[in-house]
């Protein structure tokens, strides 16, 4: 068993337990993610197996539990060098990891120094247009709207963001998604 599947097989475990507050949709969108992240990998020829394990484990504190949300990226880092040092993954490539998933949330305008950063930051954007779905449940669940309009208002906000923090590369990709959710989302 690869070290991937190892860590695909944690994450499905560990979604399922009653501390995740974002449910399948969480998991939906760390393997959204992570295909994103293996394309963006191949294309700018970063490390694949750094950048897609970087990219499973980057949202991992949050499915945990929620008080992990608001720093997830610090919880998930540390959490990635515990689950990575189990199985005796090289500590060079760890740090890459845990560099990668620390500085991969848009808001928090971190320094993306590696290749792997960058494609993780791109990536988890680029989900975003892949399961809008998910951000409606976002917007009623966890962010508590009220209405379907504020709903419709968070989710093309969010949208807008994640489409400003993209490399041009990575609009590329997803610029179909961007303009159908645009359409839909217009009042």
């Amino acid at each position: 068993m690869t070290i991937v599947s190892k860590i695909k097989q944690i994450i499905i475990r560990n979604s399922k337990k009653r501390g995740n507050i974002y449910g399948e949709n969480g998991l939906k969108h760390i393997f959204d993610v992570a295909k994103y992240a293996k394309i963006l990998a191949r294309k700018r020829r970063a490390d694949v197996e750094v950048t897609e394990i970087a990219a499973l484990l980057h949202d991992y504190a949050s499915l945990l539990d929620k008080k992990y949300v608001e720093e997830h990226e610090i919880h998930s880092s540390r959490l990635a060098q515990e689950i990575l040092s189990r199985f005796k993954y090289p500590q060079g490539k760890i740090n890459k990891i845990k560099d990668a998933i620390y500085c991969h949330r848009g808001s928090k305008n971190r320094e993306k120094k590696t290749l792997e950063a960058k494609c993780l930051a791109d990536a988890d954007a680029m989900a975003h247009f892949s399961n809008i779905p998910s951000l409606f449940y976002l917007a009623f669940i966890p962010y508590k709207a009220k209405t379907s309009e504020e709903a419709r208002v968070f989710v093309k906000g969010k949208l807008e963001r994640s489409w400003g923090k993209l490399s041009s590369d990575a609009q590329r990709i997803i610029k179909k998604q961007y303009d159908a959710a645009k359409l839909i989302l217009e009042e």
